[in-house]
């Protein structure tokens, strides 16, 4: 019989990359991980790691085993929501998870919501970025994601995970009170060529955004200005250090003498959000009864466009 906990560290080492990653996600020792999938190869009677520099990787043996430990759990999640349907109202611990402004603007109200329409169902937050968001949900430490659409995510043939687009949040074009723009109904991208820019610090899922944006509209923007997070673009904006792309589920500080202004023409940037589950949890009651609730706050909000 294969212990079934050998198979979780081989499938933890599979998401992470590394067996010192799969490791520390599974709050066990690098050795003791490595101990665990000696024993799972000898049962098995296969190689299923292979030295490769200073590291190691997956075997073919291995792929082959991962993709049937995919499965199974999958079938085993479908099974469990069967299940649970059988109990008629959704109850027990749903865990949430999502970027900051989906947390203010939607989770946080959605959780308050539940608690009046579903009295036996209890929800937890938790802030994470899309990466850790994945990897909240593999290690079962999360059960729905609501995450940006990015290159850097699972791709959507990912046996491992369930993931619904839910809504598109366009971005404003962002100009002090006083600026020519900020009269304009629209604002055309190719017009701002000239305009100094805030952007993004390199390598940030904004940054990307804004400059393909850019390029899309036949220019590289001038960068005047980098940051993290939105209230500071949105200073720097304020003191006409530059304009700046911010999307429009994103609160602007309210003493900030600033104004939106929406982006016309065909190159209107976009985040694209989805929630994302462990392939098979999507059915589950408690998930179909938050989502039902989500949709509902995602069609409530102002200027944001829902998926369907």
């Amino acid at each position: 019989m294969i212990d079934l906990r050998r198979l979780h560290v081989l499938r933890a080492i599979a998401h992470h990359g590394t067996v010192s990653g799969a490791a520390k996600a599974l709050h066990m020792s690098t050795s003791a991980a490595s101990q665990q999938i000696r024993l799972l190869s000898k049962d098995l009677g296969v190689p299923l790691l292979e030295p490769v520099g200073r590291g190691v990787r997956l075997s073919s043996a291995a792929q082959i085993l991962i993709a049937h430990i995919d499965a199974i759990e999958a079938m085993w999640r479908l099974a469990e929501a069967e299940l649970q349907a059988t109990e008629g109202e959704p109850s027990g611990l749903l865990r949430l998870c999502g970027f900051p402004t989906a947390i203010a603007t939607l989770l946080a109200p959605l959780v308050d919501t539940a608690r009046d329409r579903h009295p036996k169902l209890e929800l937890r937050l938790r802030e994470a970025e899309a990466s850790e968001s994945f990897d909240l949900l593999f290690a079962g430490e999360a059960d729905l994601a609501l995450v940006e659409a990015t290159p850097d995510n699972p791709p959507p043939e990912d046996i491992r995970f369930d993931a619904q687009t839910v809504f598109n949040d366009p971005f404003d074009l962002v100009v002090p009170a006083d600026h020519w723009v900020a009269a304009t109904d629209k604002a055309d991208l190719r017009d701002l060529e000239r305009e100094p820019w805030i952007l993004g610090v390199p390598g940030s899922i904004h940054r990307r955004h804004v400059l393909t944006a850019c390029s899309n509209a036949g220019f590289r923007p001038t960068v005047t200005g980098e940051a993290r997070e939105w209230p500071v673009i949105a200073v720097m904006v304020h003191h006409r250090m530059g304009v700046a792309l911010i999307p429009r589920l994103v609160d602007l500080p309210h003493h900030l003498d600033l104004v939106r202004v929406p982006i016309g023409g065909p190159y209107t940037p976009y985040r694209h959000f989805r929630a994302v589950t462990l392939r098979g949890g999507a059915r589950r009651p408690s998930v179909a009864a938050v989502m039902a609730l989500l949709d509902e706050r995602i069609r409530a909000a102002e200027g944001i466009d829902p998926a369907a």
